[in-house]
């Protein structure tokens, strides 16, 4: 597993910290990213079990654990968010952003961590990190019906979460190159998992008014420069939904 820089101004901070490449092959490889302003931090999708003693590796290497102020899951899938007791286990101070439509669902995890839960309601609400406000903006139904994205509009980057994603080769790059390569692996994942074009459409609308500079999704490459329009303009007609 390797971090980088993906972003920096003065004290705002984004960092890849995500992928095992020691990973069984059956495993679903994830990224995860470290967004740090003004000394406080945010995970997004902090991963699951198997991943979590790398992740929690690399966050040490770049900040202190106490800095961890927040973490912010799009959805309630175990590769997003079964670690989530041991990350609370070493942050029990930092705050859990997630749909109120998953929470009671996810507390079965570990009930002690039901009071760290901010239950995000269907329009999403800011989180405050550094006195910076990073924004929850509605992803229902991509795919699941409380998902959630996140956009910092200073660094103008957005989480996706599985928006952007697929079941990729364990040696794909951090950044995608080859756009119409990369889009034949993501075909078949949204078009399985991503069950409603309507959703979609509401999406991509939405994102293509904020004009992100960069689109990084929780499986696969990070989508910056021509790539965003590109991966926007794929995604608003792609269909969805099928078997």
């Amino acid at each position: 597993m390797r971090t980088e820089v993906i972003f920096e101004e003065k004290d705002h901070r984004w960092t890849f910290i995500g992928r095992d490449p020691q990973k069984a092959n059956k495993l679903f490889d994830t990224n995860q990213y470290l967004i740090t302003i003004n000394g406080e931090s945010l995970i997004t999708d902090p991963g699951g079990a198997e991943i979590f003693p790398l992740v929690m590796k690399n966050v040490c290497n770049e900040i202190h654990l106490e800095q961890v102020k927040a973490i912010f899951c799009t959805h309630q899938d175990p590769d997003i968010i079964s670690a989530i007791s041991l990350w609370l286990s070493i942050c029990p101070n930092a705050k859990i952003y997630m749909s109120y439509v998953w929470t009671s669902f996810v507390s079965h995890y570990e009930t002690d961590f039901i009071d760290n839960i901010i239950h995000v309601p269907d329009k999403g609400i800011d989180i405050l990190i550094g006195g910076k406000a990073l924004t929850l903006l509605p992803a229902h139904f991509l795919h699941d019906s409380g998902n959630f994205s996140l956009h910092d509009k200073q660094a103008n980057i957005l989480f996706s979460g599985d928006l952007g994603g697929g079941f990729m080769p364990t040696d794909y790059p951090l950044y995608v190159d080859d756009f119409e390569s990369h889009s034949k692996i993501m075909a078949p994942f949204h078009q399985r998992i991503m069950p409603s074009n309507e959703a979609l459409a509401r999406w991509v609308k939405m994102v293509k008014r904020l004009n992100p500079k960069m689109i990084c999704p929780q499986h696969g490459g990070i989508f910056k420069d021509d790539k965003v329009a590109m991966f926007l303009d794929w995604l608003e007609i792609l269909e969805v939904g099928i078997y």
